[in-house]
C-alpha cells in the first residue's frame, strides 16, 4: 500500500503535534463572553452581568420540581456563604414553567441568600444557550467569560478548588 503523504515521520509527527497544540491553545483561550443580560429578582432588584465584572459568578438554572436542583440548593447556599465576601455571586434562575408563587415560597422557606430570578418569558434561558435541562450552571470568571458549563448537579469540590485558586489570586493583588 502506498502512503497518502510522502512526508518522513520525523517531519510529519512534529507538525501534527504543533498543529494539535495550536488548536488546543486557541480553543482553551477563546472563552466566550457571558451574555450581556440583566436579571430582575423576585424582589424586583435588577442586576446586570456588566455590574458583576470583577466577580466570579455562578448562574444556576433550576426549578422547584427538579430533584437534582433541590438536592444541590443547600450546597449552593453554603458555597455562597463561604465565598460571597471573597468575590462570588450566585444568580439562581428559575425556568419559565416553574410557577412564580412556588419559586417565591421556596426562596423564602429556604432563606436563599442570593438573588433568585423567575425567567417567566424564557428569555434568559434562550440567551444562555437555550437552557432546557435543570439544573444547568454556568461559571463566569472576573472578566465576564464563560469558563464552565455543567448540565446536572455541580461538582462542588471542583468548584471550591476553582474559587480558592481564583479568588485567592484576586486577594493577593
Amino acid at each position: 500500500m502506498k502512503p497518502i503523504f510522502n512526508f518522513p515521520a520525523k517531519i510529519f509527527v512534529p507538525l501534527m503535534v504543533a498543529a494539535l497544540l495550536t488548536f488546543l491553545f486557541l480553543n482553551l483561550n477563546d472563552k466566550k463572553q457571558a451574555p450581556n443580560v440583566s436579571f430582575t429578582s423576585i424582589e424586583g432588584k435588577t442586576i446586570s452581568m456588566a455590574s458583576l465584572k470583577g466577580k466570579m459568578v455562578v448562574v444556576n438554572f433550576w426549578a422547584t420540581y427538579c430533584p437534582g436542583c433541590i438536592e444541590e440548593m443547600p450546597d449552593l447556599v453554603s458555597t455562597y456563604q463561604q465565598y460571597h465576601e471573597k468575590g462570588l455571586e450566585i444568580i439562581a434562575v428559575s425556568i419559565a414553567d416553574d410557577p412564580p408563587n412556588q419559586v417565591l415560597n421556596f426562596a423564602k422557606k429556604n432563606t436563599l441568600p442570593f438573588p433568585v430570578i423567575h425567567d417567566s418569558d424564557a428569555k434568559i434561558s434562550q440567551i444562555f444557550d437555550n437552557v432546557s435541562l435543570t439544573p444547568t450552571s454556568f461559571i463566569i470568571d472576573q472578566q465576564g467569560r464563560v469558563i464552565g458549563k455543567t448540565i446536572g448537579k455541580l461538582d462542588f469540590i471542583s468548584l471550591h478548588k476553582l474559587l480558592d485558586e481564583t479568588l485567592s489570586k484576586k486577594e493577593s493583588q
